[in-house]
């Protein structure tokens, strides 16, 4: 037996809650920008993932007209920084409603480096940084999809095995619903079934 949800009827607030309780874990990007006056932004955003690989491109999604959204648009270049579980709590305080002109690397202490190829910061800290110069961006709603063309990526070398980054190493965070997040848990590797090699077709 299943309890039904008419969208049409409910709050947007209630529709929020049931599809970020629904679709998880999702990954997070910790996106740091830089603002046209130069003050650093760094903020999770949970609705992300890859959009391409040949270009690379990258999108994660500003709910409401956040201070990341407009940095990206006046200066068309971002950082998206793995957030690890070492960092969780910097993660969940950089969430922070601050005030317009907060740099929540100062406000929260998240040491900064700088990035290779764009002007905002990278997160010291995080294992990987993808900087990205904005593709285009999508208004849907009440959100706006930022897309980023990955024009550099830079790898702790603590975390690589060979040249590719393991997970096990990275240890990523994920949000769920409400509070809550994930950690990493158990890891399963299930190699792909070629149909070349389904049973049914030999």
């Amino acid at each position: 037996m299943r309890t039904e949800f008419n969208l049409a009827q409910l709050e947007p607030t209630v529709v929020y809650r049931l599809l970020t309780s629904s679709v998880l874990p999702r990954p997070i990007a910790w996106v740091s920008t830089v603002s046209a006056d130069g003050v650093d932004n760094l903020a999770p955003h949970s609705f992300f993932t890859v959009s391409s690989a040949t270009p690379p491109i990258v999108q994660f999604t500003s709910v409401g007209r956040k201070d990341s959204l407009r940095n990206v648009e006046a200066t068309g270049q971002f950082v998206v920084n793995l957030a690890p579980e070492s960092l969780i709590d910097e993660v969940n305080k950089t969430a922070t409603d601050f005030p317009h002109g907060v740099s929540e690397f100062d406000a929260v202490g998240v040491a900064r480096e700088p990035a290779a190829r764009v002007k905002a910061s990278r997160v010291a800290g995080s294992p990987v940084a993808l900087e990205c110069e904005l593709h285009s961006t999508l208004r849907l709603g009440d959100s706006t999809v930022v897309f980023g063309r990955v024009v550099h990526i830079a790898v702790d070398e603590t975390v690589l095995d060979g040249d590719h980054p393991a997970v096990t190493r990275m240890r990523p965070l994920s949000r769920l619903g409400k509070d809550e997040w994930g950690t990493l848990g158990e890891v399963v590797d299930l190699r792909r079934i070629r149909y070349a090699d389904w049973p049914e077709s030999n």
